[in-house]
């Protein structure tokens, strides 16, 4: 079987699978779809122990109501179940979701509306067959094909993703400065260390600290990115700028938070611009 060949079995095997899927989907059998989701209420949180690893998130209790039952489940976050708990407050909503008649297997999720038809699988397989495609219209009528086929989706994506992204990062800079910031402290510094494939030890640490917003709500959360010298920041006093609709949206460095918006948008026109200039040197090139 030649190039061509295989390309056309590809084709045809991730067609067939993403055609699958998606009948899946509309006929609502899906495991996304048939699982139940909930909002759980965060009813106790717990400060991580010092020295601790960041993997297994804050310590959370958890109530939620099973609703074709109407019983009610109070739950951890112990083990592994589902996405990690990085922002945490008495009172806080949290999403559940679990298999029907299954509340025990309970995942927390970030986002419920997130995946609700699983077409996570077949989106993906009918990439494979744009690449596919892709790949043999270079082969058959010349490489300028392949820039055309990666630039149009690509320039496509920029366009669908920048004005909204760059409406979020503006919404984000108003929400952390539209009330005065509170002080805040590093509670605990959580460490965890890695092996790669050569062999060589990395070592990451995470600071987690504690704020109480004008509201008196107390936030105990994981600040990765913005606290310089993390290692050594355990019982620092930091500024907390946050968000009053939300306060999982915070920054202890407002300076740094713009940059980084900025630098978002600035990545996203840089790629849109790439997007285009490939489909554009595709075409002169034909």
């Amino acid at each position: 079987m030649g190039l061509e060949g295989c390309l056309a079995l590809w084709c045809a095997v991730f067609g067939a699978v993403a055609l699958v899927g998606y009948a899946r989907s509309l006929a609502g059998m899906t495991p996304a779809q048939r699982a139940v989701r909930v909002l759980g209420r965060i009813e106790r949180v717990r400060e991580p122990r010092h020295g601790s690893s960041q993997r297994d998130g804050i310590p959370v209790v958890v109530s939620f109501q099973d609703p074709s039952t109407g019983e009610e489940f109070t739950v951890t976050n112990d083990d592994d179940h589902g996405e990690r708990i990085t922002v945490a407050w008495t009172g806080r909503e949290i999403g559940i979701r679990y298999p029907p008649g299954r509340p025990h297997a309970y995942r927390f999720v970030g986002d419920l509306r997130a995946g609700r038809r699983g077409l996570g699988w077949p989106n993906f397989a009918l990439f494979l067959v744009y690449a596919g495609l892709v790949a043999h219209l270079a082969i058959r009528w010349g490489w300028p094909w392949a820039l055309i086929g990666f630039g149009i989706p690509w320039t496509l994506s920029g366009v669908w993703y920048m004005p909204p992204n760059a409406r979020v990062v503006n919404r984000r800079i108003d929400a952390l400065t539209s009330r005065p910031p509170v002080p805040g402290r590093v509670i605990a510094v959580l460490t965890d260390t890695s092996i790669d494939g050569d062999g060589d030890t990395t070592t990451s640490h995470t600071p987690v600290i504690s704020f109480t917003t004008h509201e008196d709500t107390t936030v105990t959360a994981y600040c990765a990115d913005q606290l310089p010298d993390p290692t050594n920041s355990y019982g620092r006093n930091v500024t907390v700028h946050y968000d009053p609709d939300d306060p999982a949206v915070f920054t202890p460095d407002l300076d740094a938070e713009d940059r980084s918006g900025t630098l978002d948008i600035t990545c996203g026109i840089v790629a849109l611009l790439l997007g285009a200039a490939a489909v554009v040197a595709g075409v002169v090139l034909l």
